[in-house]
């Protein structure tokens, strides 16, 4: 055998071997229950005040409810920022079926300890609610620290470790509730397919609205301009779940990309600052 022809095997031996490390680390860090998103996974990046935090799609989804009641339920950002600083901490924003003894679910709340049953505490909107009932019992939690708050309600052994959740947890809740326009980017490589119908009910579910839909296409109109980017930024980021397309409001507009992290550029057909038009599929 020829050395030129020996070269080109080792060359492919070592090129193999580093593309299996490669597959190794993207499956062990994937399944990493509290593992940041690597570069080219499904993605949302949110910004608000200089700030970027990156959750993968699962976790945008819920996000986006926990957000979203919060907004429903007209309670200021900080409630959310609270909530979601909570659900970074106990779940890292996943929706689990197990945990410390009988903890469950979004908040791990346990069933035996009055929070619900482990039926209901595994429905986010119940969970997120019960949450939220707790949290304006407590006497000025609106301005008082963060931590502290989360640590009243859920009584953990790591009492100070909803802090570390804090900084991404005030910039995904400042995007949700609208306080911070444009302020989502999402990769989708995967998309569903395109689900109107299932996008409309999450959204009536979500915030009490009534959006209008014919065939694939969404409407709706906001009483504010925060309340149509709440509502807007919802559909982006769930947009791998429900195949949407194209969200415009105002004279801004996010096209799915699935390639590279989708931004908002300048609409093709701007439209009233207080209405939003999603595309699905």
């Amino acid at each position: 055998m020829s050395r030129r022809c020996r070269t080109a095997i080792t060359l492919l031996v070592v090129l193999g071997v580093l593309i299996a490390l490669l597959v190794a680390v993207v499956v062990v860090f994937t399944r990493i229950p509290n593992h940041q998103p690597l570069p080219g996974e499904q993605r949302c990046v949110f910004t608000a005040n200089g700030r970027s935090a990156a959750i993968d799609t699962e976790q945008a989804h819920y996000a986006s409810i926990i957000a979203g009641v919060s907004v429903r339920r007209g309670l200021p950002a900080r409630a959310a920022s609270i909530a979601l600083a909570t659900a970074y901490q106990e779940s890292n924003i996943r929706n689990l079926d197990h945990g410390d003894r009988d903890s469950v679910g979004l908040f791990q709340q346990r069933p035996s300890q009055g929070w619900g049953s482990k039926k209901k505490l595994m429905d986010p909107y119940y969970a997120t609610n019960r949450f939220y009932r707790a949290l304006v019992k407590i006497d000025d939690w609106e301005h008082s620290d963060i931590t502290e708050i989360a640590q009243q309600i859920q009584i953990s052994g790591f009492p100070e470790a909803y802090r570390d959740h804090e900084a991404d947890a005030r910039v995904l809740a400042s995007v949700l509730t609208g306080h911070s326009p444009a302020g989502i980017e999402c990769l989708i490589r995967e998309p569903g397919e395109g689900d109107a119908v299932g996008l409309t009910g999450s959204l009536r579910k979500t915030f009490k609205i009534e959006p209008d839909r014919t065939g694939g296409s969404i409407a709706i109109s906001a009483e504010s301009t925060e309340l149509a980017w709440a509502y807007a930024q919802y559909a982006v980021a769930n947009a791998r779940d429900y195949g949407v397309r194209e969200v415009r409001i105002g004279s801004k507009q996010w096209t799915t990309d699935d390639s590279s992290l989708a931004g908002w550029t300048a609409a093709h057909s701007p439209i009233n600052s207080r209405s939003i038009k999603i595309i699905t599929r």
